[in-house]
């Protein structure tokens, strides 16, 4: 038997190891859904044609700044010291990505906004004006982002993907948990960002030509997420003891049930037959995928989080299973 003896002592997450409650999965699923919209707002505008754009595809840019804001309310919550989260911005260390990331947020709300206005219709804008007209410069910089809105998409589509692949590697960094030391926590928290945006976006009154784009795109998105839940977990059966170990918290641990329900057949498989059939028999995508997609991206942070923090490489698991 191995023993182990450790003098570390932190009362806030001894005996349990649970120093992220239920606020940081939150977080990280509000901040792969901004990514997400962003990322098919950028897509959307680029290739944009003469045809006629629904009202809704038109406001649904402006949703980024406010959820990107709710999940910055429950990051901040979930700081013993919320207040010391502005020292982020009195240095940039390359290193960290929690410094990555505080820059990343910040550069969220001027890319976000000011392409949100341009897409906006022009009576949504012109009434704006009139009643901001008191605001300095305001006419100036609507000028301004009006004359550059393919700059301002692609800058959507790279803060984007930045945000997306942030949130993964947030946790793959972290070594001393072995369920999220990998290298493709950041290209699948990307792609499941990019499908709950679809999904998000899938919830309003688009054109029957937008919902099957975006039905299409998810449906190409939920496999890719797939391939890549597969390769993480191929990934972590091939390491060392301690990987295979954490992998078991999902195959056959406390967390197994949660896993291959609420993610993979409610949230990835159940989404994906049912939007191919809609668009087999020329359905135009409805809401239910959609929301089983939301539901999915959300279950698949919050077990990540909680799984992650259940395992550790000096306990292994074995303890906690037995």
């Amino acid at each position: 038997m191995d023993e182990f003896t450790s003098t570390r002592s932190n009362h806030l997450i001894d005996p349990v190891l649970h120093a992220w409650g239920t606020e940081v999965p939150i977080y990280l699923f509000l901040g792969g859904m901004v990514a997400g919209i962003m990322l098919l707002s950028g897509l959307m505008a680029l290739r944009r044609t003469d045809d006629r754009t629904s009202h809704a595809l038109s406001l649904l840019p402006w949703a980024s700044p406010f959820l990107i804001s709710l999940g910055m309310m429950f990051l901040w919550l979930d700081l013993e010291n919320g207040f010391n989260a502005i020292r982020f911005y009195f240095v940039f260390q390359p290193g960290s990505p929690m410094s990555w990331g505080s820059w990343i947020l910040l550069g969220i709300y001027p890319a976000s906004i000011l392409l949100a206005w341009t897409l906006s219709p022009a009576a949504f804008r012109e009434t704006w004006l009139r009643r901001l007209s008191s605001v300095p410069a305001l006419e100036s910089i609507s000028k301004w982002a009006m004359e550059r809105t393919p700059f301002l998409a692609m800058a959507n589509i790279v803060m984007g993907a930045a945000l997306g692949i942030y949130t993964g590697v947030l946790l793959g960094t972290m070594a001393a948990r072995p369920l999220w030391n990998s290298a493709i926590l950041g290209p699948l928290f990307l792609v499941s960002g990019v499908s709950t945006g679809a999904a998000f976006m899938l919830l309003y009154r688009l054109n029957d030509k937008e919902r099957v784009f975006l039905g299409r795109l998810d449906m190409g998105l939920i496999t890719t997420e797939l391939l890549l839940l597969a390769l993480w977990m191929i990934g972590l059966s091939t390491a060392g003891a301690a990987s295979r170990g954490a992998l078991g918290a999902i195959l056959g641990g406390p967390y197994t049930a949660a896993f291959w329900t609420l993610v993979v057949a409610l949230g990835l498989l159940t989404p994906l037959i049912g939007e191919w059939i809609e668009l087999k028999h020329g359905a135009i995508p409805g809401r239910l995928p959609a929301i089983l997609v939301l539901v999915g991206g959300l279950s698949l942070r919050w077990i990540l989080v909680y799984a992650g923090q259940f395992t550790s490489w000096a306990g292994n698991v074995t303890a906690a299973l037995h």
